[in-house]
């Protein structure tokens, strides 16, 4: 999708025909920008350092030096949240990275040569896409260990399905399109075919596989860490923080809302934005 397509889709017609800002990818954008800014200051600067305690400030309520209150160990919520949103973000980028990647690459040759390739690829993603995602990761961190590194790892392959069945969709419809076949009767490779004829023109479903992507990516990785086998304490993560604030939620709870507020604000964010393009 180029910028001149981008830009439009920010203005919509009325019925008088006039242009006006599309509501809705607005403020899907204002949110990640905010969320995203967020994350990218925390990895250069937090108002104090996130793991640093101070016993005197246990389960302290929000004020003007801190701004989200603190843990139960006298940590500051804010900095941490800042820091969690940056690892969050890492991690989801990471995996929407690989399930693109090799979305791409399968969903493209499956979509193009069809045939027995084809059937043999669609039957294997079939399998893996059968089991819920969410479960398939539980297991292979379980049995490769916790850590931010092996989160990526295990999203990423259960990302992977979901990015090829998408592509391979749009590819099955375009490999026969006049322009596919005159390259094709122009002498070109194949490789040179999907790489400069097909892929540049499924680019929207593309970018809103990835959109919706980072969407699920963020919830799962939340998900993973509030459960334990996600990001290692005592470094914050959203998910791992809402664990942690499970046990205060009457008495210091500002100690969730502020990691809750940031996964929701990011995750309706890239849903409103993949709304839109979903309608393209």
């Amino acid at each position: 999708m180029d910028a001149l397509k981008m830009a439009e889709l920010f203005l919509e017609g009325d019925k008088s025909g006039k242009k006006k800002l599309n509501l809705k990818l607005t403020i899907g954008a204002a949110l990640v920008l905010l969320t995203f800014s967020l994350a990218l200051i925390g990895f250069f600067y937090t108002p104090y350092e996130p793991n640093s305690m101070d016993s005197s400030l246990r389960s302290a309520a929000p004020s003007l030096s801190h701004l989200f209150g603190t843990d139960n160990f006298g940590r500051d919520i804010f900095s941490r949240v800042m820091k969690g949103s940056g690892t969050s973000v890492l991690i989801a980028a990471s995996v929407v990275f690989i399930g693109t990647f090799f979305g791409i690459v399968v969903g493209t040759v499956s979509g193009y040569y069809g045939g027995l390739l084809d059937e043999i690829l669609m039957r294997f993603n079939d399998i893996v896409a059968s089991f819920p995602g969410v479960l398939i990761a539980l297991v292979l961190v379980a049995v490769i260990g916790p850590g931010e590194k092996n989160v990526i790892i295990a999203l990423g392959i259960v990302f992977i399905p979901s990015f090829v069945r998408m592509v391979r969709a749009d590819v099955v419809g375009i490999k026969s399109e006049p322009y596919i076949m005159a390259a094709r009767l122009m002498g070109t490779s194949d490789f040179k075919i999907m790489l400069m004829h097909i892929v540049p023109n499924i680019r929207t479903t593309i970018l809103t596989s990835v959109f919706i992507g980072f969407q699920n990516a963020i919830l799962s990785e939340a998900a993973l860490s509030f459960l334990g086998l996600g990001v290692v304490r005592p470094d914050p993560s959203l998910g791992l923080m809402l664990s942690d604030a499970q046990g205060y939620l009457f008495n210091a709870p500002w100690y969730a809302i502020a990691p809750g507020l940031i996964i929701v604000v990011m995750t309706l964010g890239f849903g409103l934005i993949s709304n839109v393009l979903e309608g393209e």
